[in-house]
């Protein structure tokens, strides 16, 4: 089991300031005054906010964790054929041959949650490396950096914390 270490107040403000400014996805998704710890990874820190593994801090970026559904649900979706799968949930950036769909627009650096075909799973949050119109016209080549997955430390911790 890793360690908790709550986080001053000073400093969990910051971190929650830092998501819903840059994600704009509505101040709604953190209670009034919740209580907020970080469980430090390989690479990065874990967030939890009332007991719930909601952000991962990594490479001074602030991102939600696949197991946030509030924040998963509000994120433009990529698509993935299910020959993609296997691959993503090993870490790779996602390819445009791989993409089935994209449901929504957005811009270059934007994060986004890749999810499958067939059952619509959130597999992996990544960074759009180009906006969503040059990406459904570009016939090759990377279109989403993977920044957390199914598999990954993040991923992984948070199973141990269950």
């Amino acid at each position: 089991m890793r360690a908790r270490t709550s986080l001053r107040d000073k400093d969990a403000k910051l971190i929650l300031a830092d998501f819903v400014s840059r994600l704009q996805l509505g101040e709604d998704l953190f209670p009034p005054k919740p209580r907020v710890e970080a469980v430090q990874l390989r690479d990065g820190e874990l967030i939890l906010i009332d007991g719930k593994a909601c952000l991962l801090r990594r490479r001074g970026q602030v991102l939600p964790t696949l197991k946030f559904d509030a924040a998963i649900q509000r994120l433009p979706k990529i698509v993935i054929d299910m020959g993609a799968v296997t691959h993503i949930c090993n870490g790779a950036d996602v390819m445009v041959r791989g993409i089935s769909s994209v449901d929504r627009e957005f811009k270059k650096g934007a994060l986004v949650v890749i999810v499958d075909e067939t059952h619509g799973k959130p597999l992996a949050v990544g960074e759009a490396l180009e906006d969503s119109t040059s990406i459904t016209a570009m016939g090759k080549g990377r279109a989403i950096s993977n920044l957390h997955f199914v598999g990954d430390d993040a991923w992984e911790a948070m199973k141990a914390l269950a």
